[in-house]
């Protein structure tokens, strides 16, 4: 089964891609993933600085600077894995490093 690994954070001091892949945690993650081979696709994501929001209300497009939702968590990544079960994808999620600095948001991909 596939889902989408939401990696979220509240930005206020996030790594440099540099730092993250100097970081053992990170490091490991990732070869868990290869061991697996449950990684399908992932991208860590801009700041929400650099977002743009659109919205069509009664067919006009409205566009806005930054995210649409007011949050202090933001999804600041994407993974997709390929996973047997929920109780695998958890596991995969517990050993993300922002598990521990912000939160991993599970979802099942409709197949």
């Amino acid at each position: 089964m596939k889902y989408v690994l939401l990696i979220c954070d509240d930005e206020t001091d996030p790594p440099t891609n540099e730092e993250l892949a100097a970081d053992p945690v990170h490091q490991a993650w990732e070869a868990d993933l290869e061991r697996r081979g449950a990684e399908l696709a992932g991208e860590r994501l801009r700041p929400v600085v650099d977002a743009t929001s659109v919205r069509v209300r009664d067919g006009e497009t409205l566009v806005s600077d930054g995210p649409f939702a007011e949050t202090k968590d933001f999804v600041g990544g994407v993974v997709i894995v390929e996973c047997a079960d929920l109780d695998e994808a958890i596991e995969i999620a517990a050993g993300h490093p922002y598990a521990r600095r912000g939160g991993v948001e599970i979802r099942p991909v409709w197949e």
